[in-house]
């Protein structure tokens, strides 16, 4: 069973544009994100999938320079770009990893994926982002079946929510097993994805508190709780929502 992660990375962004090759300690953000990835015992395979559109360009230099496996898709049709790379490389379980999350974690990666592996009956879709959610954002991890992708690619008619790839699967609980991946405690004040220049200066200031990026979530919690006043920076930003649903944290 081969298990593909595909991490969606493109240049343009509303609030801050170019956000995924910015620097944090010496390494273009994506670099981050796809080598932490990369390190999750339970992926075969990593992707970064981006667009077709010209803009876009430079990633697929970079990632063919650093021999990563590269797949263009359509801009706003998300949910077709993730398809068609899950079927571009045969996969059975499709990770889902945003670009901007530097901080992703391999092992959580892995307890996500082994949930809905080891779920009897097996699961579908298993995620630390269903409500109410308790993982820190930025750790986003999603994991479905190639099955459940195909259904959703299938019947989701909303091109709006075909940008945002997964409500469609997390919204028929009807139709597809969900499974929730939770934490005992309730961390989802802590905000530690990118899109602001706020946020960007959040994640800049705590990598450079580690010698290199091998560092866990768990490190960065207990960085952050001795320094409770650097998550003052971001605090104030909101993440931006698509339409309010049971799903949402």
């Amino acid at each position: 069973m081969s298990t593909l992660a595909v991490i969606q990375a493109r240049m343009g962004s509303t609030r801050l544009p170019g956000k995924v090759l910015a620097d944090i300690a010496g390494a273009p953000m994506l670099s981050r994100v796809v080598s932490r990835t990369a390190r999750a015992a339970s992926v075969d395979r990593v992707v970064v999938a981006t667009t077709i559109e010209s803009a876009d360009d430079q990633l697929v230099t970079m990632c063919l320079d650093k021999g990563w496996d590269v797949f263009r898709g359509s801009q706003h049709d998300l949910l077709d770009r993730y398809y068609q790379a899950a079927l571009h490389y045969r996969a059975d379980v499709v990770v889902r990893i945003t670009s901007d999350c530097p901080f992703i974690d391999p092992e959580l990666i892995d307890q996500v994926v082994g949930n809905l592996n080891t779920s009897s009956p097996r699961g579908d879709y298993a995620a630390n982002t269903i409500a109410p959610r308790t993982f820190p954002r930025g750790l986003d991890t999603e994991v479905m079946t190639f099955a459940a992708l195909e259904r959703a690619w299938k019947q989701d008619s909303d091109p709006m929510l075909r940008e945002h790839v997964t409500p469609y699967i997390y919204r028929h609980p009807e139709q597809f097993t969900l499974i929730r991946v939770d934490h005992a405690i309730d961390l989802s004040a802590h905000r530690w994805t990118v899109d602001t220049a706020e946020d960007l200066a959040l994640v800049r200031r705590i990598y450079d508190s580690f010698t290199d990026d091998y560092f866990s979530w768990h490190d960065v919690l207990r960085l952050v709780e001795e320094h409770p006043d650097w998550e003052d920076v971001n605090r104030d930003t909101h993440q931006k929502v698509l339409r309010r649903n049971p799903h949402d944290g």
